[in-house]
């Protein structure tokens, strides 16, 4: 089964995103990696990053950190029917979502993050969701022709799908993008040549 070993993001700075992210949300380049932004991209880069966490005062204190470093606020922390969530915009432009299932905080804020998950939209959903089959990943659940997730197998990095426009919306962005996502997937699932799927997201070999 395919395994996701990190994500790594194109950016204008790369020493200035290593301090962000540390400082923010504590992630380092076991899980996310970082290197100079090369192509052009905007609007919508048609994915997001997120933490799931424990409960409300992880979401709270995890957007603290990340405003204090220099992120903004998409869209506030609130409760919804599936949870308590907010989004960020971090310095250098990707979406990052922070959740928990838990509507009610049981106890202080730990910092942990339970799960890191890449979700991108897609144009074709149904088509995208067998072309990843094909490349190894195990359906865990799926909704329809809206949303699916892959089994992680144990890796550090979660997959999901969504439809982009229906993604775009919940983020609270315009759906509107062109140019690089400025983001590749490493992972034993890629082969030394990696590759891209129909949306034009990069694969590549895990990082060493």
């Amino acid at each position: 089964m395919a395994i996701i070993d990190t994500i790594t993001l194109d950016v204008a700075d790369t020493e200035a995103a290593a301090r962000f992210y540390s400082a923010a949300f504590g992630l380092g380049a076991d899980r996310l990696r970082l290197c100079a932004a090369a192509e052009p991209s905007t609007g919508f880069r048609g994915f997001t990053l997120a933490l799931t966490v424990a409960r409300p005062a992880d979401v709270d204190s995890f957007a603290a950190s990340a405003v204090a470093a220099g992120a903004t606020v998409v869209k506030p922390a609130a409760k919804s029917l599936w949870g308590y969530s907010t989004v960020l915009r971090a310095p250098d432009g990707a979406i990052w979502k922070l959740a928990t299932s838990a509507k009610r905080n049981t106890g202080p804020a730990t910092r942990r993050i339970d799960e890191f998950v890449l979700l991108i939209g897609v144009a074709d959903f149904a088509a995208t969701k067998k072309f990843y089959v094909g490349q190894g990943l195990e359906v865990a659940k799926s909704f329809g022709r809206v949303y699916a997730e892959f089994e992680s197998a144990g890796g550090p990095v979660k997959l999901a799908l969504y439809r982009r426009k229906a993604l775009a919306k919940d983020l609270g962005v315009d759906p509107e993008g062109s140019g690089c996502h400025r983001l590749t997937v490493n992972g034993d699932g890629a082969g030394e040549a990696g590759y891209a799927d129909l949306d034009g997201f990069r694969w590549a070999a895990a990082a060493a």
